[in-house]
């Protein structure tokens, strides 16, 4: 089976590399980009045509929330956030998202205990798995 295409969109370098190395050796995906915002994430989506979209909630330029809302309409696919501001006491910022066309969203990864990393590792890969046999539909900007 073909690996799952990916783009990664996140503002900090250090989330960034954790991202990139939890699925570096993941032979069921591929990262296919990678952006530091949500306007060069959109730039970028017609050239590399991920699969699945992981996006954090809170860049400059073009948040997490305005580019679910973009991708949503001009180039559906699922979008999973990864951020700190999507856990379960966030519930604003989640049920904006979801509202906005987000798939699925999952607490950023911060621990560096190997079991620990090894757990999220495997949650998000799971997730990243699910979504990308999942069909999202077009949502217009209102």
């Amino acid at each position: 089976m073909a690996p799952t295409k990916v783009l990664i969109v996140e503002d900090s370098p250090v989330a960034m590399e954790v991202l990139q190395r939890l699925f570096k050796n993941a032979p069921e995906v591929e990262i296919v980009g990678t952006a530091r915002n949500g306007q060069e994430a959109l730039a970028m989506i017609p050239r590399v045509n991920p699969a699945v979209i992981c996006t954090d909630f809170h860049m400059d330029t073009m948040d997490g929330l305005e580019l679910t809302k973009q991708v949503m309409a001009n180039y559906p696919r699922p979008i999973l956030v990864l951020s700190n501001s999507v856990k379960s006491d966030d519930t604003k910022n989640v049920f904006a998202l979801l509202q906005a066309g987000a798939s699925d969203i999952y607490p950023k990864p911060v621990s560096g205990d190997y079991a620990e990393y090894e757990a999220i590792k495997q949650k998000i890969l799971s997730k990243i798995k699910v979504l990308s046999g999942l069909t999202v539909k077009a949502r217009p900007l209102n």
